[in-house]
């Protein structure tokens, strides 16, 4: 090559390069804040814009894997039990990653239709899919649901593709020809007529029906009503729907979510006076909502699902639609861009191109056999804030810290209707969760609704649920060691009371029904105070766990404090130090290290404290669980703030070392 050859080779290299666009980026890259915006956003520096590139930075990890318009959105399956386990799943399999990953690629397409990832016109690869799902010779075709069929994945992913329809129809819909449209309305409406799951799968019946019956074509107006009417009978109150039975966080994000685009795209013009309650039932959540989420906007790692992840904070960017003077959207943003945040500044949470199965690594006890590789993609729902005007105060407004600006001391806020208590702990930034779920493992289909993601006894911001061990260890719950040698955890809980400022429930063991604890929480500045009452007429062994500590970049330490006669085990991983201290009822706590149970790290560390009997009559267990940025002491009066405990009867009374005195009452 000769000198003049050359440098036109080096002027067509750069020309080529400063021609690659975000939209280009590479798929095992990590996400960088591009010009990060201080002024407005003074604690995440993300702007709405930053929103956007986060959005190009997903697709663009999806679409590595489509070469051509008729490529599928495909990706590896995850080792375990997620699908596809068989063939006929495959093309569900494709539907997922089509719909879903248009919830990132609608919002975006609707303020630029040419909108180009990975060198794919996207309007033109989405149409082109929408084509291949009602061509009978398209290895993508989606079949007509059959007569008698019951409830189906599919009819999850057209409802969420009618999300779509709704959103942009001027690049989904209106190309296509009346022939496509026809054998579009036929396909997806042969699902919304079929069987739904009385849950939030009713939804997608609706969006369906709504959407079809907006363009004029005949759908089962009778079975439309119904589910409209049904859907709103789950509203419990303070902004909560229940998901028959649980609640969790999709309970309220996803039905908050469907009810406020429900309302906008379709409701107010056709079915007001549903809308209006769907947009009161929306307009409770800001009062509530915020406070589950910890002070930088991190979610809490519980309920199924999880690897929908940030979809979490959709109904903060919908309340922009809202335009109400008395919502502090700045607060909102803040939560959003920091749970948006608490993912994108991570290394660990994707893999080949696309998020994992897990809360950050993969994580196959977090993982429900209903889920594909694709399945992540949920999270893109997210995205769907950027419909919201960009001139709205949701974008406009400056970041602030809300109620946490406020707090003096830590806060419980009892939810009333999903009998939930929610703990805001100013001193460490962290947000609680304390439910009374109530699901078992042993029958049904929905098994993980008795596993880890329901059944902890309690669910924090900064420390993610750790599995249990085979040999009995255990992170924030009672564990008992059956019979047959081996463990098993609470999992059957029921609210009994909250009074003066007492989380009261009740458990019994799943297998083992004669075996119950009665339990209350009481909250302190740096934790929480455990008194429970054991009654079993059965010889046991049984162990309580604190949260678990992975390890991250060094070795954990521990070591143990003499505090009045009390021990306290104290662990330590660099960024948060756990403290576990029995007042009364346990004979012995250990350090326990494990393996290959957290979803953070391969190796954690647990407090466990144990306890064994050959019967149990009113038998109290108190406890002490704490914890503490790493770096900072510990007072005396912070390892043992309990001055004296008194138990008459069915009475506890603690005095405490700062006078105040707590009465725990039991039935």
């Amino acid at each position: 090559m000769n000198r003049t050859s050359f440098k036109c080779f080096i002027i067509f290299l750069l020309y080529g390069i400063a021609q690659i666009t975000y939209a280009d980026v590479n798929p095992q890259a990590v996400f960088r804040l591009d010009k990060p915006d201080y002024k407005l956003s003074p604690f995440t520096g993300m702007s709405r814009k930053h929103w956007k590139d986060a959005g190009v930075f997903l697709l663009s990890g999806a679409f590595s894997y489509v070469n051509e318009l008729t490529d599928p959105l495909q990706f590896p399956k995850q080792e375990g039990k997620s699908y596809p386990r068989t063939q006929s799943q495959v093309p569900t399999e494709k539907l997922e990653g089509l719909c879903r990953t248009l919830f990132i690629a609608a919002p975006l397409l609707r303020e630029d239709s040419n909108l180009i990832v990975n060198h794919i016109r996207l309007a033109d690869y989405y149409r082109q899919q929408i084509r291949m799902l009602v061509d009978s010779l398209s290895p993508s075709y989606i079949k007509p649901r059959e007569e008698g069929a019951g409830p189906h994945q599919n009819l999850v992913e057209l409802g969420g593709l009618a999300v779509s329809l709704f959103a942009i129809p001027q690049i989904l819909w209106e190309p296509l020809e009346k022939t496509e449209k026809d054998k579009l309305a036929y396909i997806m409406l042969s699902y919304a007529n079929g069987p739904t799951y009385s849950n939030n799968w009713k939804f997608f019946n609706l969006f369906i029906f709504s959407f079809f019956k907006s363009k004029g074509y005949v759908v089962n107006d009778l079975q439309m009503q119904d589910y409209l009417t049904r859907i709103l009978k789950h509203y419990q109150g303070n902004g909560w729907y229940d998901d028959n039975p649980t609640f969790d966080y999709y309970s309220m994000w996803a039905f908050q979510m469907y009810g406020m685009l429900w309302s906008e795209f379709y409701g107010k013009e056709h079915e007001p006076v549903a809308a209006r309650q769907f947009l009161d039932n929306f307009s409770a959540l800001k009062h509530n909502y915020p406070c589950l989420f910890g002070r930088d906007g991190s979610m809490i790692m519980w309920g199924r699902s999880i690897s929908y992840r940030f979809g979490a904070a959709v109904p903060f960017p919908l309340m922009g639609f809202e335009n109400n003077p008395s919502t502090n959207y700045g607060w909102m943003r803040r939560i959003a861009s920091g749970t948006l945040w608490q993912f994108m500044q991570r290394t660990d949470w994707i893999k080949d191109g696309v998020p994992t199965l897990g809360f950050y690594n993969d994580f196959e006890p977090a993982v429900q056999a209903y889920s594909c590789r694709g399945s992540v993609f949920w999270s893109g729902k997210l995205f769907l804030g950027l419909l919201v005007p960009q001139e709205s105060p949701f974008w406009t407004a400056t970041e602030n810290e809300g109620c946490w600006e406020q707090y003096t001391s830590t806060t419980n806020y009892f939810q009333q209707g999903a009998s939930m208590l929610v703990t805001n702990y100013p001193r460490s930034g962290c947000s609680e969760i304390r439910n009374n779920s109530h699901a078992g493992k042993g029958s049904g289909t929905e098994t993980y609704r008795g596993n880890e993601n329901y059944n902890r006894l309690a669910y924090n911001s900064l420390f993610q649920w750790q599995a249990d061990g085979a040999n009995g260890e255990v992170a924030m719950n009672y564990i008992i060691k059956q019979k047959n040698g081996n463990w098993e955890p609470l999992r059957l809980y029921t609210f009994d009371k909250y009074a003066d400022g007492i989380y009261y429930r009740n458990a019994v063991l799943e297998t083992n029904p004669n075996i119950c604890i009665n339990l209350a929480d009481i909250t302190l500045e740096h934790g929480f105070l455990r008194v429970d009452r054991m009654n079993s007429p059965d010889s046991i062994a049984c162990r309580l766990g604190h949260y678990a500590l992975p390890k991250l970049e060094h070795p954990l330490t521990e070591k143990k404090i003499e505090i009045d006669g009390y021990t306290a085990r104290i662990i330590d991983n660099g960024h948060y130090q756990l403290a576990l201290i029995p007042l009364k009822g346990w004979t012995q706590t250990m350090f326990v290290h494990t393996e290959n149970l957290n979803p953070v790290s391969k190796y954690s560390t647990l407090i466990n404290c144990t306890h064994s009997f050959s019967s149990a009559i009113n038998q109290y267990f108190i406890t002490l669980i704490l914890w503490k940025k790493s770096g900072e002491k510990w007072s005396n009066r912070e390892l043992q703030p309990v001055r004296k405990i008194n138990i008459t009867n069915n009475k506890v009374e603690l005095d405490f070392k700062d006078k105040t005195k707590r009465t725990v009452l039991f039935q």
